[in-house]
């Protein structure tokens, strides 16, 4: 499907793309009508030789939608069938619903219990788990950066990556490997916002400005 995108991918950066785990490739879930974010998880994995293990939602919400009693339902159905056929981990949808805390629990579990037995892996995800109507990089909802220190402490590095369109071109720019770590001493309500700032400040310095956001 990348093959047949016309103008083709613009990768940049090609230096820092991972050959090998265990490290999390996080970008952006850049959106705008007519282009669904689909196509950032297509790009990245294209761009990698191994395999990658995706965390991606199981549920589509369809907001302000008039379909959506029938499409979150039938989403379910076929995100459940596609993670099941391909080994990924559904996570429910953002921003967090109290009912689903179970779930994502399960989830973050499958994850780790996916890194622990895997050979170097390597996952994928968007931080930020939701579409926004502006394209513009935005703060993920809380528990984002909980799940980064647990995959950190798991032993990943991170690999940050820009998804954005450059005149009608779809366009990749990752960034060097880092480590995620947060000063010493913040309370266990401190870590998760600052966790996840470190990790959207990584992506956003790989985007044009114009996409950044509150991280301009």
């Amino acid at each position: 499907m990348i093959a047949s995108l016309q103008p083709g991918l613009c990768v940049r950066g090609q230096e820092f793309i991972p050959t090998g785990g265990p490290c999390v490739v996080t970008f952006n879930h850049y959106y705008r009508p007519g282009f669904q974010a689909w196509w950032l998880a297509l790009a990245v994995a294209a761009c990698l030789e191994p395999e990658m293990h995706w965390v991606v939602t199981n549920e589509l919400t369809c907001p302000g939608k008039w379909y959506g009693f029938i499409g979150r339902p039938l989403s379910r159905w076929v995100l459940k069938r596609l993670a099941d056929l391909y080994s990924f981990t559904g996570m429910p949808p953002m921003p967090p619903r109290p009912q689903d805390a179970p779930s994502r629990a399960a989830a973050v579990r499958r994850v780790l219990a996916h890194i622990k037995y895997a050979e170097s892996p390597i996952l994928g995800l968007a931080p930020e788990g939701q579409d926004d109507p502006t394209g513009l990089l935005r703060m993920p909802s809380p528990g984002a950066g909980r799940f980064g220190l647990l995959l950190a402490s798991a032993g990943l590095s991170f690999v940050p990556v820009g998804a954005y369109e450059d005149d009608g071109q779809l366009c990749l720019r990752f960034g060097p490997a880092y480590d995620l770590k947060i000063p010493d001493g913040l309370s266990s309500k401190q870590k998760d916002p600052i966790a996840a700032l470190i990790i959207m400040k990584h992506i956003a310095e790989l985007l044009p400005a114009s996409l950044r956001g509150e991280f301009e």
